[in-house]
């Protein structure tokens, strides 16, 4: 489910699109399931929101960017794994910083570091959330102590 995307060039994408739909009859454990299907066909991001909807209901507000290209394919997942009856979707531009990674070493192992480029410089950079979970697991490790190893590493490399 990991996604890595890797903009050499900040940029402007012309070509996305929003979906959501509003859940209200479906269960909460199926939502981590259907957020990675979407994934896997190509979102870029998923999120949930709790809302409140007609007859003051709870419910769940799915959104998703997704490229326009993959739009068939998410509405189809969104109809066969959700209960929704409608999708909305609207065209949006999105702002990409260019984006470099590098490695910082550890006592326990390498992490990457992804930066966010903005006009040519450096005005983000953020550990891989995947990278730093595997350590902790492996070395049995609060996840909480490699983010400090790391972002010392991270200050030390500007």
């Amino acid at each position: 489910m990991s996604q890595r995307f890797a903009h050499g060039e900040e940029h402007l994408d012309h070509e996305m699109t929003k979906v959501e739909v509003n859940l209200d009859d479906m269960p909460g454990e199926w939502l981590g399931y259907v957020m990675e299907k979407l994934f896997d066909c190509g979102a870029n991001d998923v999120f949930y929101s709790s809302i409140y909807m007609k007859k003051n209901r709870p419910g769940v507000l799915l959104q998703l960017l997704c490229d326009r290209t993959n739009l068939d394919e998410i509405k189809s997942v969104l109809f066969r794994e959700t209960t929704t009856l409608g999708i909305r979707h609207f065209p949006i531009s999105v702002h990409r910083l260019a984006r470099k990674f590098y490695q910082v070493e550890t006592e326990w192992g390498s992490v990457t570091v992804k930066q966010g480029i903005h006009e040519g410089k450096v005005v983000e950079n953020a550990p891989e959330y995947e990278d730093c979970r595997e350590i902790a697991e492996k070395h049995h490790v609060p996840i909480k102590e490699v983010y400090k190893i790391v972002w010392e590493k991270i200050l030390d490399h500007k």
